[in-house]
C-alpha cells in the first residue's frame, strides 16, 4: 500500500470534482464532525490530536473539508479555524445548518428563516471567512415551507455571504421540488457500499452534475470491524477493507465526494492513502454484487 509520509498531497489522486461549477475540490476530503466530543457534543478529548487531524488532512492534499454548526456545536468551525486559517487558496469549506442541538446524540430539525440566517451569520464568525463556499440545509423542516427555507440561503447568496447552496438526506423528490426553487450544487446523503439506499439520488446528481457527498461513507465503521465484509477482498489488493471502501465510492461515480471522518492522524492517513487503490470495472462490479447479494 502507498507510503503516506512518502507521498505528499496523495489526496490529488482522487481527482478533481468542480463543486458547482467553481470550486474544484479533490474528490476524497475531510468530514469534521468527529473532531468534537462524543455524541458529537462538546470539546474533543485530544484537542492537540484533534488539530493535528485538520493540519494533517491539508498536508496530505485535501482540499474539501466539511462541517456544521451543530458538530459541538459551533466547536467543530471553531477547531478549523485555529487550525487552518489563514486558509490555502484552494481549501473549500462547506457547512451545514437545520439541526438544532440539546445534548449529546440529540438532533432537532429546525428551519425557521431567522434561525438558519442566524447560524449562518455564527458560521461566518466562527470559521472566519466572509463567505462560505458551500451552504447545505441540514434537513428539511417538516414543519416549514421548503421555499421559505431556501429562500433565507438564496438571501444569504445574494448579500454574498455564502457561494453555492446544498442540501442533505433528500430523495429525488426534494432534489427536484428545492431545485424549481434555485440551484444546488450538492446532496449529502448517507451512502456507503453497504448502504445504497440513496441510489436513485445519486444517479440523478450524477445526471445533473451535481456533487454527492456520501456520509458514513464506511457504514460507521462495519467495513473497519474485523468480520468486514470487505475483508477478503481487500487482502488480495493489500489494503484495509476501509480503503477498499473509499475506493469503490470514488470509482462508482464521477460526482461522489467521500468525506470520511476521524478524530485521529493514523486514522486520516489510512483513509487517505485510499486515493492510491485502483480497482478495473470489473473489481467496482464484483463489489456491488458482493456487498448487493
Amino acid at each position: 500500500m502507498t507510503d503516506v509520509h512518502a507521498t505528499p498531497h496523495i489526496a490529488e489522486r482522487s481527482g478533481i470534482f468542480r463543486i458547482g461549477g467553481d470550486l474544484p475540490v479533490h474528490r476524497l476530503g475531510f468530514g469534521a464532525m468527529r473532531v468534537v466530543g462524543d455524541g458529537v457534543w462538546g470539546p474533543p478529548r485530544d484537542r492537540d490530536e484533534a488539530l493535528a487531524v485538520l493540519r494533517r488532512a491539508v498536508d496530505l492534499g485535501i482540499t474539501f473539508i466539511d462541517t456544521a454548526d451543530s458538530y459541538g456545536p459551533q466547536i467543530s468551525e471553531r477547531l478549523i479555524r485555529e487550525a487552518l486559517y489563514p486558509y490555502a487558496d484552494d481549501l473549500v469549506i462547506a457547512t451545514k445548518a437545520g439541526l438544532a442541538r440539546t445534548g449529546p446524540s440529540e438532533w432537532h430539525k429546525l428551519g425557521r428563516p431567522a434561525y438558519l440566517k442566524q447560524q449562518a451569520e455564527l458560521s461566518l464568525r466562527n470559521l472566519g471567512v466572509e463567505r462560505i463556499d458551500l451552504f447545505q440545509l441540514h434537513r428539511i423542516d417538516p414543519e416549514v415551507p421548503l421555499a421559505d427555507q431556501l429562500g433565507a440561503l438564496v438571501e444569504l447568496r445574494e448579500q454574498g455571504k455564502i457561494n453555492h447552496i446544498g442540501l442533505s438526506e433528500v430523495t429525488v423528490d426534494e432534489l427536484s421540488a428545492a431545485r424549481a426553487i434555485t440551484p444546488i450544487a450538492s446532496v449529502q446523503n448517507q451512502y456507503a457500499p453497504s448502504f445504497r439506499q440513496s441510489e436513485d439520488v445519486l444517479e440523478q446528481c450524477e445526471k445533473d452534475g451535481i456533487a454527492f457527498l456520501p456520509w458514513a461513507p464506511v457504514a460507521r465503521g462495519e467495513m473497519a470491524a474485523p468480520e468486514s465484509p470487505l475483508a477478503s477482498i481487500a487482502a488480495e489488493h493489500g489494503v484495509t477493507p476501509v480503503q477498499l471502501a473509499l475506493s469503490w465510492l470514488l470509482y462508482r461515480s464521477p460526482v461522489m465526494i467521500p468525506i470520511p471522518g476521524t478524530s485521529r492522524v493514523a486514522h486520516l492517513e489510512e483513509n487517505t492513502a485510499a486515493a492510491s487503490v485502483r480497482l478495473s470495472e470489473a473489481e467496482v462490479e464484483r463489489i456491488s454484487q458482493f456487498l448487493g447479494s
